[in-house]
């Protein structure tokens, strides 16, 4: 899978001690993102998942992983093999990206269908400029939706959490 970057003990990328991966490649190129590094697909550095899963598991502390990026869903296959290895070790798995839960559900591809299934939160919707803020928990800007996505596919629509809580 294509890297952009991975941090260990991440606190601004869900709740908890966070493991995040940053993949590398975006096709949304939202003005004002803030890893514009991340969106050329070439980029970044080439890693196995099972060395991205080792860096996952060196520290017992972690709650959870948090998939970013880049777009985690232009990687789905490999997003979906570690965010199941991060299920198997009884972690959370949280994914940002910058398409809708419904466009998910509705359009994406087999993959992209089971890793939506995989996850536990997903924090949905392009970064918006004229939108942006600080004072939501977990997202950049006030479209963007923190989503319960186990609660979201047995209701047959997004069901979010409250202040992304």
């Amino acid at each position: 899978m294509r890297i952009f970057g991975l941090v260990q003990d991440s606190i601004v990328d869900g709740p908890g001690f966070r493991f995040s991966c940053f993949v590398q490649g975006c096709p949304h190129n939202c003005p004002g993102c803030h890893n514009p590094e991340s969106h050329d697909p070439a980029g970044g550095r080439e890693m196995t998942v099972e060395e991205v899963a080792a860096e996952l598991l060196k520290n017992p502390m972690t709650d959870g992983l948090t998939l970013s990026g880049g777009e985690p869903f232009a990687q789905a296959a490999d997003c979906l093999r570690l965010a199941q290895t991060a299920h198997a070790h009884g972690l959370n798995v949280w994914s940002y990206s910058g398409w809708t839960f419904e466009h998910l559900r509705d359009h994406g591809s087999g993959e992209q269908k089971a890793l939506l299934q995989e996850l536990d939160v997903l924090v949905d919707g392009p970064f918006l400029l004229a939108e942006r803020t600080l004072r939501l928990p977990w997202r950049g800007s006030g479209n963007q939706r923190v989503i319960d996505v186990q609660a979201s596919l047995r209701a047959g629509e997004a069901v979010t959490i409250p202040d992304g809580c």
